[in-house]
């Protein structure tokens, strides 16, 4: 018994604003207490406007009270502090603004422990027992407190939406079961609930393991092509060029482009835009052959194959246009200082905007 009354006292002796012991307690004209500093900041607050209100019990007084100090409580707080008593701050028993509220408290609120959907209720601890002790209220739905307790009733109906209609994919009360949506597929929104989470899980497992095997490839890809291209659609061959070779591409639609480079060539640059590579890019109806970022007409009949003939040791390289006969295009004569590699790439613009594809011919 002493140890309730000395927990009832440290509430008396608490401002509701800030939960802790009064400090510099006032009274305001309703009678309820404050910490000044607390009632005053709560105050000023309130959208500067000319009425002031309690926030315990909503009375509003204008003009705004001036505050005096009340010595006795002040008196009484000190006492409470020598005796190495505090307030109750630890469980915040109290709602705040981020907390459900419990409806069947008067004056400050207590925070939700559950929320009822039968009763459309949310409960505080104190409040929620006759749910656990009554016959009639034990059979109710008790769920963690929700401030959207009325998404849960039919809005035609008034009533608890418990069943869930598959073939208009919407929640509906007993009495929508029994009209509108008579003959349709209906399962209990408890079950439809728990298939819906049933999926959620697998389709996360998926796309969790779809992830791992992205980043799996990723970084294979890493470890194997650090030569790889970035920015330009364009490959290069492993192997190096040695004598004399030749080799012939097949296109499709405009934008592919045929070429020898040396590996060291910048992974961001396209064939033909550096000094270490040479390209024919074969467009619709024509052909342009670059170098060093140098663009040169080439004159020529236009065929879907073209061929390539390099002499690495005579520094040629040609290129022609092969259909029933070979026509040559356009031939460099030049001094090759490291081995060359085949590269094939293919270029996109608002004049080539049809699918391309390049195929070495065996």
């Amino acid at each position: 018994m002493e140890q309730r009354i000395v927990q009832l006292d440290q509430s008396n002796f608490s401002c509701s604003i800030c939960l802790d012991l009064l400090k510099d307690p006032v009274t305001i004209p309703c009678g309820h207490n404050y910490c000044k500093n607390c009632i005053n900041c709560y105050w000023d607050g309130e959208y500067q406007m000319m009425i002031h209100s309690c926030p315990q019990c909503r009375r509003e007084f204008i003009p705004r009270p001036v505050l005096e100090k009340n010595f006795m409580l002040a008196e009484l707080v000190e006492d409470l502090k020598k005796t190495g008593l505090q307030a109750a701050p630890a469980d915040h028993c109290y709602a705040g603004p981020e907390d459900v509220a419990c409806d069947v408290c008067t004056g400050r609120k207590r925070k939700a422990v559950k929320s009822c959907l039968v009763c459309l209720v949310s409960y505080c601890k104190n409040h929620l027992q006759p749910h656990y002790n009554a016959p009639p209220l034990q059979n109710h739905k008790l769920v963690n407190p929700s401030k959207n307790l009325q998404q849960n009733i039919c809005s035609r109906h008034y009533e608890v939406m418990k069943i869930f209609c598959r073939t208009d994919q919407q929640c509906i009360c007993y009495l929508c079961a029994m009209e509108e949506h008579k003959g349709h597929e209906m399962v209990s929104a408890k079950a439809e609930r728990a298939d819906k989470k049933k999926e959620l899980r697998e389709s996360r497992q998926q796309i969790h393991q779809r992830i791992q095997d992205r980043e799996k490839d990723v970084k294979l890809l890493q470890q194997e092509h650090p030569d790889r291209f970035s920015g330009v659609f364009q490959v290069l061959s492993r192997e190096s060029l040695i004598g004399r070779c030749y080799w012939e591409v097949e296109r499709t639609g405009s934008g592919v482009y045929v070429a020898v480079s040396y590996q060291n060539i910048n992974r961001t640059e396209a064939f033909g835009f550096n000094d270490k590579s040479w390209s024919l890019y074969g467009y619709t109806d024509s052909y342009t052959f670059y170098y060093n970022n140098i663009e040169t007409p080439v004159p020529g009949p236009v065929s879907s194959r073209i061929g390539v003939y390099l002499d690495h040791t005579a520094g040629i390289l040609s290129f022609y246009s092969v259909s029933k006969t070979m026509t040559l295009l356009h031939r460099v004569q030049t001094r090759f200082t490291q081995p060359l590699h085949v590269g094939v790439g293919l270029y996109f613009s608002l004049s080539c905007s049809d699918a391309s594809s390049a195929e070495f011919i065996k």
